[in-house]
């Protein structure tokens, strides 16, 4: 049996996180990601069993760490205003620091792998996300509502302004638009404003 070599595997798993999000999950085959790594196809089967355990395992890797870094700091018993505001600082600085593997979640989120992939996410995350949005309306600083709708309202603000931020244009009327701490924090509070009661 052959081993493993760390190099090797962070090697294959950039460039397929980079062919993935360039080209789709059609334009990834084995063959290609061998001579893009600059492997022979065998070594690939060393850390991966086929296609779909690659985007699984690249899937599983990049949600660790984006909950790593969305709970850093973060208390599930913290204000709603509080803990909102950690989360979105975090979230936003793993989509700005990882921009493929942010890229590839969203990509996987709408692909026949997701309910596949779902369940690789960490239970702690789930679980910590729960405790803060029931912890939230049990002391009133949250209405309730249905999953997707509080989801669209507290989180799809900011992933909009990360979108304008990496295509670096905003709406047709502005030349260009740079995400930064003051536009965040503004969007934040009328988040906020809307999810109170």
């Amino acid at each position: 049996m052959r081993t493993r070599d760390p190099k090797k595997e962070k090697t294959l798993r950039d460039k397929a996180f980079a062919m993935i999000v360039k080209e789709g999950f059609d334009g990834l085959s084995m063959q290609k990601l061998a001579k893009a790594a600059g492997v022979s196809p065998a070594t690939i089967y060393i850390y991966y069993k086929d296609r779909d355990d690659l985007i699984l395992r690249l899937y599983a890797y990049a949600s660790h760490r984006m909950t790593e870094h969305t709970l850093q700091g973060f208390d599930p018993a913290s204000s709603f205003k509080d803990g909102l505001r950690v989360q979105w600082i975090n979230r936003a600085e793993y989509c700005l620091q990882h921009p493929l593997e942010a890229h590839f979640m969203e990509q996987v989120r709408f692909s026949p792998l997701y309910d596949r992939a779902v369940k690789l996410m960490e239970p702690g995350f789930i679980e910590a996300m729960r405790a803060f949005v029931k912890g939230a309306i049990k002391r009133g600083e949250l209405i309730r509502v249905p999953v997707e709708v509080y989801w669209s309202i507290a989180f799809a603000p900011l992933y909009q302004l990360l979108k304008f931020h990496k295509h670096g244009k905003g709406m047709p009327a502005t030349e260009s638009f740079a995400l930064d701490e003051k536009t965040m924090m503004l969007t934040l509070e009328l988040v906020t404003k809307a999810l109170k009661p």
